[in-house]
């Protein structure tokens, strides 16, 4: 179970990485006049990394003015509570289990 739970936080922070780089790889492209990447591509790596297309986003400010990626922040807001729901069912229930 442990090393299930390290290969997915391993995965979580590449896929983080991922939507950072692409990010800023558009950002690049736009102010450089070049093809860009598609914003649907875009919105997905933002779906499952949001830490890294929020941070992007921000620090490049990158697509912070378009409605659709305001839904970036939203993807953000349900990966932080399903994160902190898995830590509480892994490490918090096995707390109170060993004082029962």
């Amino acid at each position: 179970m442990a090393l299930m739970i390290l290969y997915f936080l391993i995965g979580y922070i590449l896929i983080n990485i991922l939507s950072f780089i692409i990010f800023f790889a558009d950002k690049v492209k736009a102010k450089n006049g070049k093809w860009r990447i598609s914003e649907k591509t875009l919105l997905i790596l933002a779906a499952f990394g949001p830490f890294g297309a929020t941070l992007s986003m921000n620090r490049f400010r990158h697509k912070t003015r378009k409605l659709k990626f305001k839904l970036v922040y939203v993807a953000l807001l349900i990966h932080v509570i399903l994160l902190l729901l898995i830590f509480v069912h892994f490490y918090v229930m096995d707390i109170t289990e060993l004082f029962s």
